[in-house]
């Protein structure tokens, strides 16, 4: 064997490679692709989940909070919130509980991080109560690691 490597060598390296790796990228892309189709079947985004991320987006609040870890740091992560209110137990008093939240905003406590208040109407309320049911629901792998955020 030659001490050194040759131009038709070092070819078929290159090709050999690329062929191998642009198989390996295909095989992930296929394996990405058929998993996130089986999520969205197993967690489908209604009319008022993707209202309630419209409202979400619009009003920016990730600018305070985390949403399942993306987000700003100031707030409290909000992925999991809806377990926060008893959802889990009772959906309805979770709902109740969340729209009064917000609704209460800001609570005027002294020393605390404040929340704007927003004037979101009882739909906006209802379609953001749906976008966390739903967010709460996602495969987060134990994320947050603790359930207060």
């Amino acid at each position: 064997m030659s001490e050194t490597l040759t131009k038709a060598a070092a070819r078929n390296i290159f090709y050999g490679g690329t062929a191998f790796f642009f198989v390996v990228f295909v095989a992930l892309t296929a394996h990405s692709v058929t998993r996130a189709n089986a999520i969205a079947a197993a967690n489908p985004v209604t009319p008022s989940v993707a209202a309630g991320k419209h409202v979400w987006e619009k009003h920016s609040c990730i600018n305070c909070h985390t949403l399942i870890g993306e987000g700003a740091y100031y707030a409290p992560e909000l992925a999991n919130v809806w377990v926060r209110f008893g959802g889990k137990e009772d959906a309805n008093g979770a709902r109740e509980a969340l729209k009064a939240w917000m609704k209460g905003q800001p609570s005027g406590i002294e020393g605390r991080r404040q929340m704007p208040q927003f004037n979101l109407s009882e739909k906006e309320l209802d379609d953001l109560a749906d976008f966390f049911k739903w967010t709460s629901e996602i495969n987060t792998q134990n994320w947050p690691p603790k359930v207060s955020g």
